[in-house]
């Protein structure tokens, strides 16, 4: 029989072998909640655009006739940037509050370290 002892073209390798006490708690994905803030943010500002008639009238500030193209993007741009923010706070309470409900469970941590010999 051929001997099991590693060759020169094969690094040796020896693994270590503990149990370890780790905590485990679930958060939440935070740019989930930034993306459905996003789309929020978008849905309001479609619904905001088309639930306002808008006029064919000169703005009484700029002098300009704006389109329902131009009102919903600037409608979007802040309500966007508004859902984001709202999408970034309810993860960030959720995710305090997940931090409360941590467990402590036990962990089989094997480490695998190879000799080269060069």
């Amino acid at each position: 029989m051929a001997d099991q002892a590693s060759t020169p073209e094969e690094p040796a390798t020896r693994a270590e072998d503990r149990i370890e006490s780790v905590r485990v708690r679930r958060a939440p994905k935070i740019s989930v909640f930034l993306a459905l803030g996003a789309a929020l943010g978008i849905l309001v500002a479609l619904v905001l655009t088309f639930a306002f008639g808008g006029t064919s009238e000169e703005s009484p500030n700029t002098g300009l006739v704006y389109t329902q193209g131009q009102v919903f993007g600037f409608l979007a741009l802040i309500c966007i940037s508004a859902g984001v923010v709202l999408g970034a706070v309810v993860a960030l309470i959720l995710d305090r509050r997940s931090s409360a409900h941590t467990r402590e469970v036990r962990a089989d941590h094997e480490s695998i370290h190879t000799d080269d010999e060069q």
